[in-house]
């Protein structure tokens, strides 16, 4: 069973989210909603949940669990999505993961750490673990102060889009017809249609670029972009610069589509990325696997 083809009359943990799975849309506060009863599946990574695998559970005793691990392990935060979640718990046992939570804990104490604790993990909010339809992979949080919230390539609104950004607004440009570049650069509008932001590294020292790197947090969205091709079919993954493209290559290719080219910073845009036109080939994918498009143009 997969998370990708809901059991009928049923709700799974991949099909419903927590209180805390939405966000507003110009500031990134969290605002709490309940919703429905939800049932984790019985997966690989949910197993370890014992009698919750076999029974629904209520909104407030998954958030109930989720806090009950944000206590042994505070790098997780109350905010992630319930279905990611559950996707992911094995994850949380792990003791790579145990160490983590005391390597970015310290370093809170001693400083910035960016984005803040409650925008982490912000990428898992948007849509369930199973809708998501593309996955866009960065490297590092921004590390100047307001800018990253928890989505790759993406700032709050009121905060000069960086120049990646802007070069990724010049090719949608030039690539999606009617494309009219925004006055902001808050990318919630793709990632509410399944565009999954996934930076490897999910936190960093104020104003030290990479200063968490090889601390964990890697091999958690490793196992991030694993589920995904395992469980899903047909995402389309946009690898831009050998990073990602390294470590998207555990993709299964024969069920994903992988596009890749150079990273969009102004060092490397002019040597491919500029004419990729991969914004349009990923909505060509998605419409021959019958899945809807991205509206690339929808950043309210």
């Amino acid at each position: 069973m997969s998370f990708f083809k809901p059991v009928p009359k049923k709700r799974t943990s991949s099909e419903a989210s927590i209180s805390l799975d939405s966000t507003d849309d110009n500031t990134g506060s969290k605002k709490q909603k309940l919703v429905e009863n939800v049932i984790p599946e019985k997966t690989e990574a949910s197993a370890p949940l014992d009698s919750a695998t076999e029974c629904a559970i209520t909104p407030l005793q998954a958030l109930a669990r989720i806090k009950s691990q944000v206590s042994k392990t505070p790098a997780l935060h109350h905010t992630i999505g319930s279905t990611w979640f559950f996707a992911l718990h094995s994850e949380f046992q792990k003791p790579y993961f145990a160490k983590l939570s005391e390597f970015v804990s310290r370093e809170r104490q001693k400083g910035t750490v960016y984005p803040p604790a409650d925008q982490v993990w912000t990428w898992t909010t948007k849509v369930p673990i199973k809708d998501v339809k593309v996955v866009i992979l960065g490297q590092d949080p921004y590390h100047n102060p307001g800018q990253a919230h928890g989505l790759c390539f993406s700032v709050p609104k009121g905060v000069h889009p960086p120049p990646s950004l802007v070069n990724m607004y010049k090719e949608l440009t030039n690539d999606i017809p009617g494309f009219v570049t925004p006055n902001h650069g808050y990318l919630d509008g793709w990632a509410q249609q399944g565009v999954l932001l996934l930076n490897a590294c999910l936190t960093v020292r104020a104003n030290s670029p990479n200063s968490h790197k090889d601390q964990g947090w890697e091999q958690l969205t490793d196992a991030v972009i694993k589920y995904i091709s395992d469980h899903g079919r047909n995402v389309v993954f946009l690898l831009w610069g050998a990073y990602a493209q390294k470590k998207g290559s555990i993709v299964d290719k024969k069920k994903h589509h992988i596009l890749k080219t150079v990273h969009p910073s102004p060092l490397s845009a002019h040597r491919g990325f500029f004419g990729s036109k991969h914004f349009s080939q990923c909505n060509d994918f998605l419409k021959k696997a019958g899945k809807k498009p991205i509206d690339w143009s929808q950043l309210p």
